[in-house]
C-alpha cells in the first residue's frame, strides 16, 4: 500500500452546506487518492454537519470522520486531527475554503525536494489584499525572512515528524489567535521553510453569511489581549533582544504591533466603532504596547505609523481620532503612460504617489536641515503643532504592481520593479514617488504559465510613510475603450482596455470583449497580386521569433494559418495556406471568436490569390479580377464593355 503523503485536517462545527462546497476541492486532488487522507473533526455540531460528513466517508475510503464535544474554537479539533494523521505532512484546511486541484501534489513535491519543515502555498482570497511574500517561489529560508510574518494563518503544510518532535499544538478552548501561536512557534523552530508561489494552492473565501468573520474578536470570553500577549512573549522567548530596529526580534514583533495593536489607533477601526467601546480597545492596546513591545519596535516604524504609536502610548485617543480623519482622506494616484506591446508583453510606464484630501500631492517640507510631514496631514492633531519629523522617508517604503484574475481571485505579480524616490516640488518641498515599468506577459504571468481565459485587472499597492493603499492602475483613456492594440499571444487574442472605472484590464481569449470594428477596421489593405499574407499593424508579434500558429475561419472553413512577426518587432502578418478548398471568389477571414472579418481571401480554382483588408468588403468597390472565375459575372462585365 502506498505511503500516505499528506493528511488534510479540517475542523468543522455547524458547517452545513459548506461541507459540500469544500469537499470537491479535497476529493478532486491530482494526488492519487491512496496517497493522501482527509480527516474531518466535528467539534460537537448540532445541525446536519455530521450526517453530511458520514455520507462523504461512506463514499470515499480515504475520508475519515472523528467527533468530540464542542470546544468553542478550532484548536482542539485540529489537535485531534493531528493525533489521527498518518501522512508525512499535515495540511490544515478550513471547512469553508478551497484547495487548488494540484495543491497537495505540488506542495508535497516542493516540501520533499527542499526537505522543508513548513511549506507555505500561494493563497488567493476574497477577504485580504495580496501578500508580497508570494511574489516568488522560495526553495528554503528561515524565520530570518521576516516576510513570513505576513502569513500567520494555519493553512499551510507541516512535516508531521517536525510537529511531533517539538510538541507543537494549538491552544484549546475558546482561544482566539490560536493560529498565530501555532504558526509563529513553528517558524521559530523550523530549520527549512519553503514558499510555493507559482500555483494558487489555497482559496481563503468569504462566506456569503459572514460566518468566517471574527465578529467576537474582542470578547473577554475569547481573551484577545492576553492571548496576543502570549504570542508576543513566545516570539521574545525565541529570539534575542536588541536596541537595533532591524534586529530579528524587532522585525518579527513589527507585524504584531502594526496589525494587532496599532490598528486600534488607526482608520478605519477607530472611526468606525462605537467611541466608548473603541476607547477600551485603545487603552488595552496601549497597556500591551508599553508592557510587552521594546521601544525599538516603535522607533522602527515609518513616519505616520510612528506618530500613531506615539499617540497610542501616550493615551491620547482624541488626537489619534483626529489623525485618522486626516489620513483617511489621503488617496493614492497612478499615472500610466506609453502603453504598448513589446516582445509579446504589455508594457507601460507607471508612476504612483499620494494625494492629500484636497487633491494636492502629499509633500515633505524641509526646514532647519530636517524634513517634516506635510502640515495639512497633521493640522488639527493636538500635540503636533510644531510638526512631525520625517526621520527616514524611505523607511519600509515600497510599491508593487499586481494583476488580479477577476474570475478566480488569483493575484499575480508582473515583471518590473518600482523604485521609490524623492521628487522635488520646489520651495523646499518634495514628495515620495514610486515609478517603474509594467511588463505584463500573458504567456508567463501565472507562475510561468499562460493566464487563464478571462479578464485580468491591473492594480498597484503602495506603502509610503506608513500609509498603505491599493489603487486601480488608471490612465487617461476613455472608459470602456481599447487601451492599446490587441495582441495574439499563444494563439489567443489579448485585448487591453479601460474598464468603466478607468482601470487598465486585459481580456484574454475574448472572455467579455470581442475584436470589433474599432480594432479590426485598422487592418491594412493589400493591393498587390499573388500575396498570401496581409499586414496586420494592430497585432503585436509574439515573443518567439518564428511564426505563431493559429486557427482562422475562411468563410465556413477552418484552416491552419500563421502569424509571422515583422522586422520591426511590433507588427505581424497573417499568412494563409496556398491551397483552400473553397469556391472561387472572395471569402471573409475571421480570427477565433471574432465577428468582424479581419481580411478577405481571394480564391480561384482552390488556390489563394491574395489577402485583402476589410476596406475591400463587398459592396464597397469589388475589384473586377475577383470575379474572373464567375462566368456569369464575366459575361455581365463583357456585355457592359460592349464585347
Amino acid at each position: 500500500m502506498p505511503q500516505v503523503k499528506v493528511s488534510v485536517v479540517i475542523p468543522v462545527h455547524n458547517t452545513g452546506k459548506y461541507v459540500d462546497e469544500c469537499a470537491p476541492s479535497l476529493l478532486g486532488q491530482s494526488l492519487p487518492a491512496d496517497e493522501y487522507e482527509v480527516i474531518y473533526v466535528d467539534d460537537g455540531s448540532t445541525d446536519d454537519t455530521l450526517a453530511r460528513l458520514e455520507k462523504l466517508a461512506a463514499a470515499h475510503a480515504h475520508v475519515q470522520v472523528h467527533t468530540r464535544p464542542n470546544s468553542g474554537w478550532p484548536g482542539a479539533p485540529r489537535n485531534l486531527g493531528m493525533a489521527h494523521a498518518k501522512g508525512e505532512y499535515i495540511q490544515f484546511v478550513d471547512h469553508d475554503d478551497l484547495l487548488g486541484p494540484e495543491a497537495l501534489e505540488r506542495l508535497h513535491a516542493h516540501a520533499r525536494r527542499n526537505d522543508a519543515d513548513v511549506v507555505l502555498g500561494k493563497m488567493s482570497s476574497t477577504m485580504v489584499r495580496p501578500r508580497r511574500l508570494f511574489r516568488h517561489t522560495v526553495d528554503a529560508c528561515t524565520i530570518e525572512n521576516d516576510e513570513l510574518m505576513q502569513s500567520l494563518s494555519p493553512h499551510k503544510m507541516f512535516r508531521r515528524a517536525f510537529v511531533e518532535e517539538h510538541g507543537l499544538r494549538f491552544p484549546e478552548g475558546p482561544w482566539i489567535l490560536e493560529d498565530l501561536a501555532f504558526v509563529s512557534a513553528a517558524y521559530l523552530k523550523a530549520k527549512r521553510i519553503a514558499v510555493l508561489a507559482d500555483y494558487p494552492c489555497y482559496y481563503w473565501m468569504k462566506r456569503d453569511d459572514g460566518g468566517n468573520n471574527t465578529r467576537l474578536r474582542f470578547s473577554p470570553r475569547h481573551g484577545f489581549w492576553p492571548n496576543c500577549r502570549t504570542v508576543v512573549r513566545g516570539i521574545k522567548d525565541g529570539t534575542t533582544p536588541s536596541d537595533d530596529v532591524d534586529a530579528l526580534q524587532n522585525r518579527l514583533l513589527h507585524r504584531l504591533y502594526h496589525v494587532e495593536v496599532l490598528s486600534r489607533a488607526r482608520e478605519p477601526e477607530i472611526l468606525r466603532e462605537d467611541p466608548a467601546e473603541q476607547r477600551e480597545r485603545f487603552e488595552a492596546a496601549r497597556r500591551l504596547a508599553l508592557e510587552e513591545f521594546p521601544t525599538a519596535v516603535r522607533d522602527g516604524l515609518p513616519t505616520v505609523s510612528r506618530l500613531r504609536a506615539e499617540l497610542l502610548e501616550h493615551g491620547d485617543f482624541d488626537s489619534a481620532v483626529a489623525l485618522a480623519e486626516r489620513v483617511r482622506r489621503v488617496k493614492a494616484r497612478s499615472v500610466v503612460g506609453g502603453l504598448r506591446w513589446q516582445e509579446g508583453r504589455l508594457v507601460a510606464d507607471v508612476t504612483l504617489d499620494l494625494l492629500r484630501g484636497d487633491g494636492e500631492p502629499l509633500v515633505l517640507v524641509e526646514r532647519g536641515g530636517k524634513r517634516w510631514l506635510d502640515p495639512e496631514v497633521t493640522a488639527g492633531v493636538p500635540g503636533t503643532e510644531g510638526g512631525w519629523e520625517v526621520r527616514d522617508p524611505f523607511r519600509l517604503a515600497y510599491a508593487e504592481l499586481v494583476v488580479k484574475d477577476r474570475d478566480r481571485e488569483d493575484w499575480w505579480y508582473p515583471q518590473g520593479d518600482l523604485e521609490v524616490r524623492l521628487a522635488p516640488c520646489g520651495e523646499g518641498r518634495s514628495r515620495l514617488v514610486a515609478s517603474g515599468r509594467l511588463l505584463l506577459d500573458p504567456e508567463r504571468l501565472a507562475g510561468g504559465r499562460p493566464l487563464e481565459r478571462g479578464v485580468h485587472d491591473v492594480w498597484a499597492y503602495v506603502q509610503l510613510l506608513g500609509i498603505d493603499r491599493m489603487v486601480r492602475l488608471t490612465g487617461d483613456g476613455t472608459p470602456g475603450a481599447p487601451a492599446a492594440g490587441p495582441a495574439l499571444t499563444g494563439g489567443r487574442l489579448a485585448l487591453p482596455y479601460w474598464t468603466g472605472s478607468g482601470q487598465l484590464a486585459l481580456d484574454v481569449d475574448q472572455s467579455r470583449r470581442r475584436l470589433g470594428a474599432d480594432t479590426a477596421g485598422a487592418a491594412a489593405a493589400n493591393p498587390g497580386r499573388g500575396e498570401r499574407s496581409l499586414p496586420l499593424p494592430w497585432v503585436a508579434a509574439t515573443r518567439d521569433s518564428g511564426p505563431a500558429p493559429l486557427r482562422v475561419a475562411v468563410s465556413a472553413l477552418t484552416v491552419d494559418a500563421e502569424l509571422v512577426p515583422g522586422a520591426d518587432g511590433a507588427t505581424a502578418a497573417l499568412r494563409l495556406p496556398a491551397r483552400l478548398r473553397l469556391p472561387s471568389g472572395r471569402h471573409p477571414v475571421r480570427l477565433p471568436k471574432t465577428d468582424a472579418p479581419v481580411a478577405y481571401a481571394v480564391v480561384r480554382d482552390g488556390r489563394l490569390l491574395r489577402l485583402e483588408g476589410p476596406a475591400h468588403e463587398a459592396g464597397r468597390g469589388r475589384r473586377i479580377l475577383d470575379a474572373v472565375a464567375d462566368h456569369r459575372q464575366v459575361r455581365r462585365v463583357r456585355r457592359r464593355l460592349g464585347r
